[in-house]
């Protein structure tokens, strides 16, 4: 016998160590060798992490179509892993050592310090994997992956050195995103933009050799200008004066008349403070509508400045070392140029100095000088370090780069041909517009937690990049000899003496970018470099699902690693799911207190409320509004289920092998079978496309309405009547309808579903196995249009008594006529055979046949067949006329206020998102309220 009450806690975690000792979730089960194949790679979650609700949905999403897919019959790899995080979790060993008052990294060495990671991994690095399990994620765990395992890790090197020896990997200085703490580059996807209040500087800048030109101050109403003053100075602007010290030009527009006899005469000016002579150029980049039009260019210390002095052939001058402090004393790259002198005597002794403290002896030197034009208040975006909370600087430094152009071409090519489609397909336009855009990637980072990059200097500072260090000590030998560096004798011993070649080569110490292991997740995972059955059989992946704040970070990595090495894409299809916002549509924040824990949730409601709930509002496209009241709800739909489970088995509805859908007689059972066929396809075609909302919604509705509020509310008279007349038929066809909702839920819902599958046979026949493992329904032929008109047409006449009783304010107690007009003979059989159930559930006094509708009645139309519910003396129609005007009159207003809101420019442009989201919810939610009132104003006039 089913308990009152489903208790989740109670089982989930039996239920899932059943699916397990079953080998349920493994791929390449004995009975699906002939199968189809379906795949889905993980997005591997950081080892230092937590499950949050971004994980929460993805994989929520991922378990759904896994389950589906394996009730179709098909042999399914769910394959999971772990990335190993590097700075992320090099700082939470750090912090660790810290805390315990232990030696540094530092002072312990590369060695035992990263002995020391791993032995955190595998001591605290399985958390969020447990949390999945928590989550009821159906993956194949005995094939779990780690991104520094011995496979992926030697899959690392082979494609390192391939792209090397294939010259598109190499060593370049460019700016990176220096991170001063951590002391490494790091990528965009690590960098925070946060508003800063700060301030504008702008400085003079003299012209050299005493040159001059007309500068505009006075404008009439057509913008031209009739008023000039003589300059010797270009005014520039910077929220940065630190940096001007490595300025190398000063850019204007070439359309910029003010300047333009400048660039012509090939001015120059003469950097304050430095003395440096420095050009001023034309570039493109130089907004002329902006400021004075002049843009003071650094390019060591600014990315669009980089860009620029690429172009212009500027000297790009470092002023900061790796902690972000000023380093200018034994500078040759600074020193060059300047005027020996007192200025930059005192320029010198800011050496060492903070970039906070620079700025403000800067701008100091500069007042001093008369150099200060203006100083603006100025709020602006400033990059921070995601996890080190400290400004990143654009740093110019050696790192490893790909060439990722080269490598995106057929990576566009792959997308636009159709080989692989990104669900929703507007995503497509991200995909490429970043990658015909795309950057080298910086892919060295200078920490000691990763993969160690495969390259080796000699003496001579030859690079030799080996999978092996034996590799490349025997290319380095060959080269020293070869160079005249070492003689032949020399090589042959140093080639059997490590201790005496270990000074012939030296390791870089940087590690690879966490992206560049992750790129290769797709087939590396499978087996590669080996050429595995996993590999033959399971590459490419079936689809991906994954955020679209990673769509350049690790898709179109994905897709251009994929490509290179397979050669063939990684994936199908990619689906992009949306963010997880709090119930106002504000973003989830530790600092705004809006944080839900989707573990929190899991042991207040169960994990399948949680889930049926970010599958039920994961429209494509859309953002997820979550509210806890959500879960509740389909938490109480889970318990809607379960009591209709007892319901039926209370009414010894049973499991029998023998019954035949199709051969069912009763008009109520052959319209169920028939909703259950069509439900059935609803929600599969809803999955295949990945509308994961439209097959919850269908599956819900199904489940809730049609099963629970009409088919077992229709049932029950023949449920508890005596034996004999349909009740056999109706207690089979309950218990196999109910079946079909387990399985049909059971992606959505597994703990609930399973425990369902299993009790429900304890009575009925045997099941044959676990329902994760049971076949997807594939129903045929089963609708019948005849009983779906008889009862269809009973429900919405139902369902209009109802709506009319709401709309009109009919007391909930009162029993009113319902006169049907003029109707056919086929809707005169549906009542005489349906009496007693349509007086029950619409609380009707008596029913009638007219050939008119009676005076002072509310008419509705069902399926072509008219009604009429006689309201005159039941409820007041003037008074319910003035009471609906007035609703439609606060609606109107509601309205009203909220177009207003939304007409005003203003506050469009500062209200945040969720804001605005909010309001054109309320106007919706006004505008329905106004149609119905609209619909209830109109039956009473019509009444009248």
């Amino acid at each position: 016998m089913l308990d009152n009450r489903f208790d989740p806690a109670a089982v989930e975690d039996r239920i899932y160590q059943t699916w397990v000792d079953a080998g349920a979730f493994k791929a390449g089960r004995p009975e699906r060798v002939g199968a189809e194949s379906y795949c889905i790679v993980i997005p591997p979650p950081n080892v230092t992490g937590s499950l949050h609700m971004g994980h929460a949905l993805n994989n929520t999403l991922q378990d759904v179509l896994c389950r589906f897919e394996r009730m179709r019959g098909k042999d399914v790899l769910w394959q999971v892993g772990t990335d190993h995080a590097g700075i992320a979790t090099q700082m939470v060993v750090e912090r660790q050592l810290a805390e315990r008052q232990l030696p540094g990294r530092r002072e312990l060495g590369r060695g035992p310090f990263v002995e020391r990671v791993w032995a955190w991994k595998e001591e605290s690095g399985g958390t969020i994997i447990n949390q999945l399990k928590k989550l009821g994620a159906s993956a194949d765990w005995s094939r779990e992956r780690f991104t520094m395992d011995e496979g992926l890790s030697r899959a690392v090197l082979k494609v390192f050195v391939r792209l090397y020896k294939e010259g598109l990997i190499y060593k370049d200085k460019r700016l990176v995103n220096w991170d001063p703490k951590f002391q490494s580059a790091i990528s965009d996807l690590e960098v925070l933009q946060v508003e800063v209040k700060g301030h504008l500087w702008h400085f003079r800048y003299p012209l050299a050799d005493g040159v001059t030109y007309q500068h505009p101050i006075a404008f009439d109403a057509d913008g031209q200008p009739f008023e000039f003053e003589t300059r010797d100075y270009i005014v520039v602007a910077t929220t940065r004066p630190e940096t001007m010290l490595g300025d190398t030009g000063v850019a204007v527009h070439p359309e910029d008349p003010r300047y333009q006899g400048l660039v012509a005469a090939g001015a120059k000016v003469r950097l304050p403070l430095v003395g440096r002579l420095i050009p001023i150029v034309a570039d493109d980049y130089s907004d002329p509508t902006k400021g004075t039009g002049a843009v003071k260019i650094t390019p060591a210390h600014d990315f669009n400045d980089f860009e620029v002095g690429r172009r212009q052939k500027l000297a790009m001058i470092n002023v900061l070392d790796a902690e972000a402090r000023l380093t200018l004393v034994g500078n040759g790259d600074f020193l060059d140029g300047t005027q020996p002198g007192p200025d930059r005597d005192i320029v010198l002794g800011l050496d060492g100095l903070s970039r906070e403290a620079g700025r403000k002896a800067i701008v100091a030197l500069f007042e001093e000088r008369g150099l200060v034009d203006k100083i603006e208040p100025h709020t602006h975006m400033v990059p921070h370090g995601d996890r080190s909370n400290v400004v990143i600087e654009p740093w110019l430094t050696d790192q490893w780069y790909v060439d990722a152009h080269t490598l995106a071409q057929p990576a566009l090519a792959a997308v636009r041909e159709g080989r692989t489609s990104f669900v929703p397909k507007n995503w497509e336009k991200t995909y490429f517009e970043w990658l015909e855009n795309i950057q080298p990637w910086c892919v060295s980072r200078q920490l000691w937690w990763g993969h160690q990059i495969p390259a080796w200097y000699g003496p001579d500072g030859t690079i030799f990049v080996e999978e092996t260090e034996e590799a490349a000590v025997a290319a380095a030998l060959a080269h020293c000899v070869q160079a005249g560096i070492i003689s032949d004798d020399e090589a042959r011993e140093l080639a059997v003496d490590p201790e005496k070649r270990a000074a012939l080569i030296t390791r870089d110490e940087d590690v690879l970018d966490t992206w560049f292991s992750s790129a290769l997740w797709p087939f590396s995972t499978l087996g590669w470099p080996d050429e595995t059955a996993e590999l033959n059989r399971f590459y490419p992946t079936s689809v991906l699902i994954t955020g679209f704040d990673i769509i350049f970070f690790w898709v179109a990595r994905m897709m251009m690693m994929g490509l290179h090495f397979m050669p063939d894409v990684p994936f199908r299809d990619v689906y992009i799911h949306a963010l997880v916002r709090d119930e106002k549509g504000a973003k989830m924040s530790k600092s705004k207190g809006n944080v839900i824990d989707p573990l929190d949730l899991v042991e207040k409601y169960g994990a399948d409320a949680l889930r049926f709930t970010l599958a039920a509002m994961a429209a494509q496209g859309r953002d997820i509004k979550l509210a806890t009241s959500r879960v509740e709800g389909y938490r109480n739909f889970a318990t809607k289920l379960w009591n209709a489970a007892r319901f039926a088995e209370m009414n010894e509805c049973r499991r029998d092998p023998a019954f035949d859908p199709a051969r069912a007689e009763s008009t109520l059972n052959r319209w169920i079978i028939g909703e259950t066929q069509k439900a059935g396809a609803e929600i599969t075609t809803a999955l295949e496309a990945y509308k994961f909302n439209e097959a919850a919604g269908a599956a819900y509705r199904f489940v809730w309405n049609i099963f629970c509020d009409w088919y077992l509310e229709l049932a029950k008279p023949v449920l508890t009547s005596p034996a004999g007349g349909w009740k056999a038929e109706t207690r089979a066809t309950t218990a196999f309808v109910l079946d079909e909702i387990l399985k049909l839920l059971h992606p959505f819902m597994p703990f609930l579903t399973e425990e369902l599958w299993a009790r429900t046979a304890e009575t009925g026949a045997p099941r044959d196995g676990l329902l994760v493992l049971a076949a997807w329904p594939k129903l045929e032929g089963l609708e019948t249009p005849d009983a779906e008109a008889e009862i269809g047409w009973l429900i919405d006449l139902v369902t209009e008594i109802r709506s009319v009783r709401a709309e009109m304010n009919v007391p909930a107690g009162a029993q009113i006529p319902l006169v049907l007009v003029g109707v056919s003979e086929e809707a005169r059989d549906r009542v005489i055979i349906w009496h007693d159930v349509l007086t029950r559930l619409a609380r009707l006094s008596a029913i009638a046949f007219e050939f008119e509708a009676p005076a002072g009645s509310v008419q509705i139309v069902v399926r072509n067949e008219t009604a009429a519910l006689p309201l005159a003396g039941i409820i007041d129609m003037e008074a319910e006329a003035v009471r609906l005007a007035k609703e439609l009159a606060k609606a109107a207003d509601d309205i009203a206020k909220v177009d207003a809101k939304l007409g005003n420019a203003d506050f469009i442009r500062r209200a945040p998102e969720e804001v605005i989201e909010e309001q054109r919810e309320r106007r919706e939610n006004a505008a329905a309220r106004a149609a119905k009132i609209r619909e209830a104003l109109a039956r009473i006039g019509k009444a009248a």
